[in-house]
């Protein structure tokens, strides 16, 4: 037989190893996958409907993730800053879901329309009728508020959601400046005032905003199209991550079993 129709062939022993490491990296690559994307969970957050004015009223949505495969959120308790106490709070209905809405005495009066205020909501709490937030869905609770503080451009709330599994997750980490919370609380970024000086309504479809104030709600709305984007792509990354390790590893399993065998 000729030496140039011979085909080496190696043992199936020294094959078997580079299969299982090709199985090993594709795994670890889908786990990275799924590391980076962590921080990109969902986490309750507050959005005004429009825009959310110094010195005025607006139309507010928490929005309530659930990030748990095997419980629903029951309960959502919102707790208002006691730095800048709001006057009215009213809760839109939601149904299959009861509210209450709780207020305390002000250690200091506030006026208001010529009105003297000595007592402000501390705190709204939702709680579930039935079912609650299933697992893969999400939540929007509306709410109207106001009079917003004008020496302020952001409000924090710090949000309490409890799980039928009696699990409590505490949103409730200021945010700073360079530093991403774990648990951050919901804050609500406040746009300057208009050009009256008092801040539009945000359901008010007639109001417009001051000239040079328009750029800062357009930006608003962009960066937080630009966060609900990246956790979109997180999600797809780690989903596509996870189906190129199993792959990865079934190849590698079948690549071995044949190479044995032959």
């Amino acid at each position: 037989m000729s030496v140039d129709n011979v085909t080496a062939v190696a043992p199936a022993s020294s094959r078997r190893p580079w299969a299982v490491r090709g199985s090993v990296l594709a795994v670890a690559a889908a786990a990275g996958v799924v590391l980076l994307a962590g921080p990109a969970s969902a986490h309750v957050s507050v959005q005004p409907q429009g825009e959310a004015a110094q010195g005025g009223y607006a139309t507010v949505n928490f929005k309530v993730p659930n990030e748990r495969d095997d419980a629903s959120t029951v309960k959502l308790e919102i707790n208002f800053p006691a730095d800048h106490p709001l006057t009215s709070v009213m809760p839109q209905p939601v149904p299959g879901w009861d509210v209450k809405v709780t207020k305390e005495k002000l250690d200091k009066p506030l006026e208001s329309h010529g009105n003297k205020i000595t007592e402000a909501v501390s705190k709204v709490t939702w709680t579930a009728e039935k079912d609650g937030v299933a697992p893969g869905t999400f939540q929007q609770f509306p709410v109207s508020l106001g009079a917003l503080p004008d020496d302020s451009d952001q409000l924090v709330f710090k949000a309490i959601q409890t799980y039928d599994s009696k699990e409590v997750v505490r949103w409730i980490e200021e945010p700073k400046e360079g530093e991403e919370p774990e648990s951050p609380a919901p804050v609500l970024a406040l746009t300057a005032a208009s050009g009256d000086g008092h801040g539009a309504a945000s359901d008010d479809k007639s109001a417009k905003p001051a000239a040079g104030h328009g750029d800062d709600a357009e930006k608003a709305s962009s960066e937080q199209a630009a966060e609900d984007s990246s956790d979109s792509t997180a999600r797809i990354l780690a989903v596509v991550g996870i189906l190129i390790g199993l792959a990865g590893v079934a190849f590698g399993v079948l690549s071995g079993r044949r190479r044995t065998t032959s």
